[in-house]
């Protein structure tokens, strides 16, 4: 990385920890460069607009899931291994020390699933991405024979992504620690339901 490419990065880390607490509604360059120390005029020169600073934290906010949870888990065996992975890195994610709002992906879904327009789009498609994988990781196992050739992935995945909403509802707004465990307890019942009957017997 070049300096001007760190600064950015420093820059929108720290965008990060302020749209968990107000939102990627709430991101301006006004706020953020007050947190900052920075003046307004520098990052209009870096962003442009609060569109395009919206824009590029969302982005930062997918590159660092990506990085910290789907690559880690991908790298698992494929099966049941790697969707074990996948949720519980994802559930990892929810509770990130300075992010004291949660996640700001699901944070911004809900603010942004039904105003029209680019930070809308960028959302749509990042979760669609990761509702692929998770998808995915389900078929993987299917191909395994870990679960039932029956299996409906996509079916699954949206059960298990449920979850994954409740667990981060749970957590922010009822302030349970105990969610991703029942989270937890819940997949392993979902997959249970899902496994050929001789190896849910055995497991």
């Amino acid at each position: 990385m070049g300096k001007g490419e760190q600064t950015r990065a420093l820059i929108l880390l720290e965008a990060l920890g302020l749209a968990s607490q107000v939102g990627i509604e709430g991101l301006t360059i006004g706020v953020l460069a007050e947190r900052l120390k920075l003046s307004k005029s520098g990052l209009f020169a870096r962003f442009g607009s609060r569109e395009e600073l919206q824009l590029a934290v969302v982005q930062a906010a997918q590159d660092e899931f990506t990085a910290l949870a789907v690559k880690p888990a991908l790298a698992a065996p494929r099966g049941l291994a790697r969707l074990r992975a996948l949720f519980g890195l994802w559930l990892g994610r929810l509770d990130v020390e300075g992010r004291p709002g949660g996640c700001p992906l699901l944070g911004a879904a809900a603010e942004f699933d039904d105003q029209p327009g680019p930070v809308r789009d960028q959302l749509a498609r990042g979760q669609r991405a990761l509702r692929d994988i998770l998808s995915g990781a389900v078929t993987r196992a299917v191909e395994t024979g870990e679960l039932r050739a029956d299996t409906d992935a996509a079916q699954l995945a949206f059960e298990l992504f449920g979850l994954i909403l409740a667990t981060h509802h749970d957590l922010r707004l009822l302030g349970d620690a105990g969610a991703p465990g029942r989270a937890l307890r819940g997949m392993e019942r979902m997959l249970a339901l899902h496994q050929p009957s001789s190896s849910a017997a055995n497991g």
